[in-house]
């Protein structure tokens, strides 16, 4: 299976900094909100993180790659893919793109570990979650 596009959005002028470019928050925020996105599609979803299971992935370990500017105005999308699947972690890369000439502007790799939100500690993956997680496995050479 292809990444998955996990994140959309137009470049606000509130995304910017005094640069002129998006600000560096921003792009950690859509890495956050594609690793929501993603974990919902392996079947951890908001009840999950609320009042089910109370799993969710958190990150313990990014490195990331930013490759061209971005302005308000532009449209962008975030593909994220598996690269690991471990015990209690799955390794994210993430790749944002800019959506007019598809060109990579900025791309990291999370190791996220599924955390306990309550007793606040790393938790073996669910079957149903490595299954699906599964889908978007991808080689790092990929």
């Amino acid at each position: 299976m292809p990444a998955i596009v996990a994140f959309k959005s137009i470049v606000d002028p509130s995304d910017c900094d005094f640069l002129g470019h998006m600000n560096v928050s921003r792009y950690f925020a859509a890495c956050s909100d594609s690793v929501f996105a993603i974990q919902s599609e392996m079947g951890l979803n908001a009840d999950d993180m609320r009042s089910g299971r109370k799993l969710s992935f958190a990150v313990v370990h990014a490195e990331s790659s930013f490759l061209a500017e971005l302005r308000a105005g532009e449209a962008i999308q975030m593909e994220s893919e598996v690269l690991e699947i471990g015990g209690k972690s799955v390794t994210f890369r993430h790749r944002l793109l800019r959506s007019a000439d598809r060109k990579t502007v900025f791309s990291t790799v999370f190791k996220c570990v599924l955390l306990n939100l309550e007793t606040r500690k790393a938790e073996l993956l669910p079957d149903e979650v490595v299954a699906s997680a599964k889908n978007w496995l991808v080689s790092e050479e990929d």
